[in-house]
């Protein structure tokens, strides 16, 4: 019984993780579209989950915390900026250009980026003759596809049509390059996130402590985050946040979704490993689909539909290829194990 909750334990907070991020990305979109700087988003974002993530880290960590060397803190620093910064931002611009359904579609294709870079690290392993490994294999390239579709077909609306529209399957130029722009922001965030998980199952083994190691993240974010708003961000009235909105989106997603949020995917990453932390993700684009449909009155359209089926049918197909291997990974350790006994007693 202890086991059973323990399993489902990991599936609990990565719905619920995914469940905090959709409600973030759909307030960043609000605030988005009412003019709000997407740096200085990220910058107080992470400077809030700095804040809090310290003192807990500090109280909770403080006895069993290893020695911080130089080497955990630059693989900490290059952890922050590609899985934080960089993605982060990659991923506002997306959403700027697009919507928030298509935008959150794109993180569809994290599990298939993260098993495709495992492989080098060692991390996961294809076995071309076996189905498990064609699985893998197949699944990939169906979320490939998908991708591809997200990127290069936009298609007619198929839900959130505006009466005001003039058929609106035939878009102007303007509006497909923005689209076409738009779409590549989503995807490098998708592959920055895959190198946080790989990256963070690394510094796991060697620093495993996770309020700490999310805090290092937020702080080196928040640091490279300030550097990159005074580079690009010129207008100084755009860091003072005057609304409500905005106060409420920066403290929500700066203490739930890269304070706790992080927490709980670095717990799932050590646990359970990268490939199943980033197994959730299409939860976002659900989450996300219904509010942005309900709420923000976003529009669906027909490339975006079938890509996302082609990458979570993908996604699904590569998920039973990898618990299957790992199922006959268990056989053939008991047998092994069995066929020991055999041979000790037999001695």
């Amino acid at each position: 019984m202890m086991n059973w909750c323990g399993q489902w334990s990991f599936v609990v907070a990565m719905v619920a993780v995914n469940f905090a991020f959709a409600v973030t990305n759909a307030l960043f979109k609000l605030i988005l579209d009412h003019g709000t700087s997407r740096v200085i988003i990220l910058v107080y974002r992470q400077a809030i989950s700095t804040l809090c993530l310290t003192p807990i880290a500090y109280v909770r960590e403080r006895k069993g915390r290893p020695k911080l060397t130089a080497r955990v803190l630059s693989q900490l620093f290059l952890n922050a900026l590609i899985g934080t910064t960089l993605a982060q931002y990659f991923f506002l611009l997306g959403l700027e250009y697009t919507s928030a359904t298509f935008s959150c579609a794109f993180l569809n294709t994290v599990p298939a980026i993260t098993l495709v870079l495992a492989l080098p690290f060692g991390l996961e392993k294809v076995s071309i003759r076996s189905k498990a490994g064609q699985a893998k294999v197949v699944g990939t390239l169906v979320c490939i596809s998908g991708a591809m579709v997200l990127t290069l077909y936009k298609g007619k609306t198929l839900f959130g049509s505006d009466p005001r529209d003039v058929d609106d399957h035939i878009v102007n130029n303007d509006g497909n390059e923005r689209w076409g722009i738009g779409s590549t922001f989503p995807a490098a965030c998708a592959v920055c996130w895959s190198l946080w998980f790989l990256l963070q199952a690394r510094i796991g083994k060697g620093y495993p402590c996770k309020y700490s190691s999310t805090a290092f993240l937020s702080l080196f974010s928040a640091i490279q985050s300030a550097i990159l708003g005074l580079i690009t961000e010129r207008d100084f009235d755009q860091w003072v946040l005057k609304g409500k909105l905005e106060l409420l989106t920066v403290t929500f997603a700066g203490i739930v979704a890269s304070g706790l949020c992080y927490v709980g995917m670095s717990w799932c990453v050590e646990q359970r490993g990268p490939v199943f932390t980033s197994a959730f993700t299409p939860l976002v684009q659900i989450f996300v689909a219904m509010f942005d449909f309900s709420f923000l009155h976003g529009k669906i359209y027909l490339g975006s539909a079938i890509g996302s089926i082609l990458i979570i049918f993908g996604l699904y197909i590569l998920l039973w290829g990898r618990n299957s291997e790992a199922q006959e990974m268990k056989e053939h350790q008991v047998k092994e194990e069995e066929g020991d006994c055999s041979a000790r007693s037999q001695v």
